[in-house]
C-alpha cells in the first residue's frame, strides 16, 4: 500500500545567527550525562493560534527571527557545531554558523490537524535527520516554522538529546518567546558541565548502577512498527481519580497515578510473556538535589530507575496498588543514586579518557518519563499560550515509551503521549480503564 502524501511542505530554508558574535576559539565540552544520551534525539512541537502574517512577520519571519537572533546571543552552544576533542569526546565549538530554520506550509487548518493527524504525521513538523559523519557544517539545532491554512503556527524544535534534555530545550523555547515579548528571560542558561562529574571517592555500588548495567546489555528489538497516541485528561477527572484512591495512596501525585494506569494498561495490551512486570521511570533531578541545579542548567539531568512487581499482584491490587508502589519507589530515591550513575559512567571511560559508547536510555524496557514539570505552556507568543505541545524522542524501540506532560489547563490537567508497537496502541485506545477518565484524543488519527 503506497504511503499517503504528506500534508506538510517545506518551501524554504534560512540560517538564523546570533546578534552578538562569539569569541573565536571557545568550546563547550559535553558532560558525561550528555554523552550517555547520544543514542537519542529530541523533537518538540509547540502549536499556536497565531497568524504570522497578521502579527507582522513577513516572509523572512520578521519579529520571530529578530527575537531568535537576540536569544541565541545567550545560548552560544546552540549556534555552534559539534566536533570531537583530542580524546574523541564531543564538544561544541563556538562560532557564528547559526541555527538552520525551515519554513513549511500545512495543507489543513490547525484544528483539523489536531483532530486528524497521527503521531507519525506529526514528525513532519520537525526535522528528523541523522548526525552526519562530518559535523563541521551541520546545524545540530533545527527549527521548523509550520503555517496552517487560515492561520495557526506550529514551531518544531529538534536537536541531539546529548545537547539538551526536554527541560533544557523547553526553557530555550520559553526564553525565545520572552525575548519576543520584550520581557526579561526568567531562567537564563547556566553553562557549567563540570557541575555534574565523577567524584574523588566514587561509589558504583547502588541499585541505580545495577539498573544501568543491565540496561546497557539489553538487546533492542528492531523492525517493529511503532505508533504514537496522545491523551489529554482534565483537571477535574484527575482530581476525582486521586480522591478515589486517597484512602490507600494519600500522597499520590498525578504522575504516580497516570504512570500506574498506563503501565497496567500497556501490560494488558501485550501478549503475556512473564510473571514479573517492570517499568523504567525517567525523571529530571535538577530540583531533587541538596544543592539544586538552576532551572536554566543547560544539558542533561535525567535519571532512570526501575520498579517491578508480579503481574498477579498488579491484577489483584488494581490502580491503588500500582500507584502506591510507584509513589513509594520514587520517594525512596536519594541523591546518592544520581551521583553513583555519574561515577559509574566516568569509570567506564576508555583509554585516553574517551567516554563510553551510549546505549538506549528510553528503553528497551517499557519506560515512563515524568515531564509534567516542563514549562511548555509558559512559551507565550504575544498573549497566546500554546494550545498543545508534543514531545517525541528519537530511537525509541523495544517495549515503548509513556510521557506524562503538562496540559494547557492549569491545575492537575495532564497530557500523556504513548509510543508503542502499533497493535498495542490500538488496544490502548479501547482500554476501559483509560476511557473511564474521559480523555480527549489528540494527534492520534482518530476522529
Amino acid at each position: 500500500m503506497p504511503e499517503s502524501k504528506s500534508r506538510v511542505t517545506v518551501h524554504s530554508t534560512l540560517t538564523v545567527v546570533s546578534d552578538k558574535p562569539v569569541k573565536p576559539g571557545k568550546s563547550y565540552p559535553l558532560s558525561v550525562l550528555d554523552h550517555a544520551m547520544g543514542f537519542h534525539t529530541l523533537h518538540i512541537v509547540f502549536y499556536y493560534r497565531y497568524n504570522r502574517l497578521e502579527s507582522g512577520d513577513s516572509s523572512d519571519l520578521g519579529r520571530l527571527r529578530e527575537s531568535l537572533s537576540e536569544v541565541l546571543s545567550y545560548y552560544p552552544p546552540v549556534t555552534g557545531r559539534l566536533l570531537k576533542d583530542d580524546n574523541g569526546n564531543w564538544e561544541v565549538k563556538y562560532n557564528d554558523a547559526g541555527v538552520r530554520t525551515l519554513k513549511a506550509k500545512v495543507d489543513c487548518s490547525l484544528d483539523e490537524w489536531l483532530k486528524s493527524a497521527n503521531g507519525n504525521e506529526e514528525r513532519d513538523l520537525t526535522v528528523w535527520e541523522d548526525m552526519p559523519e562530518e559535523t563541521k557544517v551541520w546545524s545540530p539545532y533545527r527549527i521548523q516554522m509550520n503555517d496552517f491554512e487560515g492561520g495557526g503556527l506550529a514551531i518544531g524544535l529538534s536537536c541531539p538529546h546529548m545537547q539538551a534534555d526536554p527541560t533544557c530545550a523547553t526553557t530555550l523555547m520559553k526564553s525565545w518567546t520572552e525575548m519576543y515579548r520584550r520581557i526579561a528571560i526568567s531562567h537564563p542558561p547556566f553553562f557549567h558541565p563540570p557541575s555534574l562529574r565523577g567524584r574523588t571517592n566514587p561509589n558504583t555500588n547502588t541499585i541505580s548502577v545495577q539498573n544501568y548495567e543491565a540496561k546497557s546489555r539489553m538487546e533492542t528489538p528492531t523492525n517493529v512498527k511503532m505508533s504514537t497516541v496522545t491523551f489529554r485528561f482534565s483537571d477535574t477527572i484527575i482530581k476525582k481519580c486521586l480522591l478515589e484512591i486517597q484512602s490507600k495512596c494519600p500522597n499520590a501525585t498525578p504522575f504516580d497515578m497516570l504512570a500506574a494506569l498506563f503501565w497496567s494498561s500497556v501490560t494488558n495490551a501485550k501478549s503475556p510473556s512473564s510473571k514479573q512486570v517492570s517499568l523504567s521511570i525517567g525523571m529530571d533531578f535538577r530540583k531533587r538535589m541538596h544543592a539544586p541545579l538552576p532551572h536554566g542548567y543547560f544539558g542533561n539531568a535525567l535519571h532512570f530507575s526501575s520498579v517491578s512487581t508480579d503481574q498477579s499482584k498488579m491484577e489483584e491490587g488494581g490502580l491503588d496498588y500500582m500507584t502506591q508502589i510507584i509513589h513509594d519507589h520514587l520517594s525512596s530515591i536519594v541523591e546518592e543514586e544520581y551521583w553513583s550513575i555519574i561515577d559509574w559512567l566516568e569509570s567506564k571511560k576508555q583509554e585516553g579518557g574517551k567516554h563510553p559508547p551510549p546505549f538506549q536510555m528510553y528503553g528497551p524496557e517499557l519506560t515512563c518519563a515524568n515531564l509534567e514539570h516542563v514549562s511548555a505552556f509558559a512559551a507565550v507568543l504575544d498573549d497566546k499560550k500554546p494550545v498543545h505541545v508534543s514531545y517525541h524522542i528519537g530511537n525509541v524501540e523495544g517495549e515503548g515509551l509513556i510521557l506524562v506532560l503538562p496540559s494547557p489547563e492549569e491545575g492537575f490537567g495532564r497530557t500523556v503521549m504513548v509510543t508503542l508497537p502499533e497493535d498495542q496502541t490500538d488496544k490502548l485506545c479501547k482500554d476501559p480503564a483509560i476511557l473511564r477518565l474521559e480523555p480527549t484524543m489528540l494527534i492520534s488519527g482518530r476522529l
